[in-house]
């Protein structure tokens, strides 16, 4: 018995969401085991020149050569690009500090902040059920933060900084897809981050301020160091991760319908939880479990509502942000 062409596809594509998520999980454990001796800015300078390389020798001349580059739509790119910069610089700050699996779980908020913001820039309508998953995600968010309790971790509101502005990003993506390819998308995405990075390493690279906190700040702070060849296979996993994991997502949503792929991106979950046994020996708490479950959750079942529809309007894909 044969597989069809579109099984094919779809079997391809599924492949390539759980590689995607694979890479992205192994560049969230990579920028976090670097946290400890590297400023922020320059691991994202760093990774993001390897992955800029990666890009322009391999996925350029494999969608059509330079050519990608061309766009009407400069303005939009950049927007874009300031905002998956600002939820890598979100994430990643609260990421030094939080466990790998908290961090990973308060960010799957982002298709929740996605739906509501279909409603209010897209004029797109939100029945009941989905408004009731964005609340219960809500909820859950609330479970893993304690706002007002004795263990209230601030760190925790970092991620969910960063899902908003990963929400923002998807809502451009959305306005710009039809007209852009995923290629050029991709490439501008890591010139801004090149850009951005190198500029806030000129003005904080130097280590005039740092000192200044605990080391959720000294990330942000400390000077600039030559990396230590001990390092060099991390930065270099690291910006293979990014590109790689830039690759297989777009992969994925071409070949296959989004309602298939972005459930299979929530395979991040287990992977963030099983990295941060492994790496750094950190197990979840019981009330940090509850609040995967609930996001988790919430996020699935808005998938599957639009599944039902036959339609991937409003729905996020969760892991394209690094």
């Amino acid at each position: 018995m044969t597989s069809s062409p579109t099984q094919n596809a779809v079997l391809l594509g599924a492949s390539s969401a759980l590689l995607a998520t694979f890479f992205f999980s192994l560049n969230d454990a990579m920028v976090k085991l670097l946290s400890g001796g590297y400023a922020l800015h320059q691991i994202v300078l760093i990774r993001s020149i390897i992955a800029l390389v990666i890009l322009l020798a391999v996925v350029v001349p494999m969608n059509g050569g330079f050519g990608v580059m061309r766009t009407r739509r400069l303005g939009m790119h950049l927007l874009r690009g300031c905002c998956v910069v600002f939820a890598n610089m979100t994430f990643f700050l609260g990421l030094s500090v939080l466990p790998l699996a908290d961090a990973v779980a308060v960010f799957f908020i982002s298709p929740l902040f996605i739906t509501a913001l279909s409603v209010v820039l897209l004029k797109e309508t939100v029945g009941i059920l989905r408004w009731s998953a964005v609340g219960l995600g809500m909820l859950g968010v609330l479970v893993m933060v304690r706002p007002g309790g004795d263990s209230f971790e601030p760190a925790l509101l970092l991620p969910v900084f960063a899902a908003v502005a990963y929400a923002f990003l998807h809502i451009l993506t959305r306005k710009i897809g039809a007209s852009e390819s995923a290629a050029t998308m991709a490439l501008y995405i890591q010139i801004t981050f090149v850009v951005v990075s190198g500029a806030i390493g000129i003005g904080l690279g130097h280590g005039n301020f740092s000192g200044q906190g605990g080391p959720m700040l000294e990330f942000l702070l400390r000077p600039w160091i030559w990396p230590s060849p001990d390092d060099f296979l991390t930065f270099g996993i690291l910006g293979i991760c990014s590109a790689l994991g830039g690759f297989f997502i777009s992969q994925a949503y071409r070949l296959s319908e989004a309602s298939v792929i972005a459930p299979l991106e929530y395979a991040a979950m287990p992977m963030a939880v099983i990295l941060g046994v492994a790496i750094f020996g950190e197990w979840p708490e019981p009330a940090s479990w509850l609040g995967m479950i609930l996001i988790v959750g919430s996020g699935l079942f808005v998938f599957w509502r639009e599944s039902l529809k036959g339609s991937s309007k409003g729905v996020a894909r969760p892991r394209t942000r690094r």
